[in-house]
């Protein structure tokens, strides 16, 4: 279980895999000066329903990975997250859909 430290104080744990593509993803819209937002669904045990972030440029922003190893990404699940994000909406982190046909994946 990695996380995303924004703005050196909020925390947000997610699953080492989701974690590596929406980092594709943010770091693609950041690198194109594109502000947005992300959000995701609490998990069990958690106080809430649901939390939003407004992601900029300007505010650091960290990735940690519990793992050392780095997944093989999936090509389809980035395209759906960057869909996601130019949406009025934002990123919303949704599920991988895993196509056993599918031979897009990416390193």
């Amino acid at each position: 279980m990695g996380f995303i430290t924004y703005d050196s104080t909020s925390v947000l744990h997610i699953e080492d895999r989701a974690l590596a593509h929406l980092k594709v993803v943010i770091a693609t819209k950041l690198r194109r000066n594109e502000s947005f937002t992300v959000s995701w669904m609490h998990g069990d045990g958690e106080s809430g329903g649901r939390s939003t972030i407004w992601l900029h440029p300007a505010i650091p922003l960290r990735f940690t990975f519990d793992s050392r190893e780095a997944p093989k990404l999936n090509a389809k699940w980035i395209d759906d997250l960057m869909h996601s994000a130019n949406s009025t909406g934002g990123i919303m982190l949704i599920d991988e859909v895993v196509d056993a046909d599918d031979t897009s994946s990416v390193t």
